[in-house]
């Protein structure tokens, strides 16, 4: 194959109108969650991502994993995490089972901004996939995306 090959065109086309939908998505959903709830999608994402730990097996989450789910480095995410505890919304704790060990938990208060965001951002994520929906380069993406269930 050669760089002017229409499979490798075609290819770099299709990453380039995922890349355009998730960057619509994301700065549609950031300005109605920074507009009603001083939230960064990334906070809104930890905050959403902790709130989902449980007390069985494997159900709290260390860091790495914490940080592959907001898919942000582990340093930048220790960062996110210490400025939402800053504002209360989170609170860290020592691992019963291990000492090095340091896991996260929604505090209360950031319970319910979560709570409070969770309707903000299911609108403004409707939102933005019926505007691209209307784009036919990306409107396969948006069935796509409309497609996938996750399992419960």
């Amino acid at each position: 194959m050669t760089a002017t090959d229409p499979a490798l065109t075609a290819l770099a086309q299709g990453w380039c109108a995922l890349s355009l939908l998730h960057g619509k998505i994301e700065t549609h959903i950031e300005r109605a969650l920074q507009a009603h709830h001083d939230l960064s999608v990334r906070e809104y994402s930890l905050l959403d991502v902790l709130s989902r730990q449980h007390d069985g097996e494997g159900g709290h989450l260390q860091m790495k994993q914490v940080a592959d789910a907001v898919v942000l480095s582990q340093s930048a995410t220790t960062r996110l995490v210490t400025r939402l505890e800053d504002r209360g919304l989170l609170s860290r704790y020592l691992c019963p089972t291990d000492r090095r060990g340091i896991y996260t938990d929604v505090s209360d208060s950031g319970a319910a901004l979560l709570a409070e965001a969770r309707p903000t951002n299911d609108a403004a994520l409707r939102e933005a996939l019926d505007e691209a929906a209307l784009n036919p380069e990306l409107a396969p993406l948006v069935r796509a995306v409309e497609a996938v269930r996750v399992p419960a």
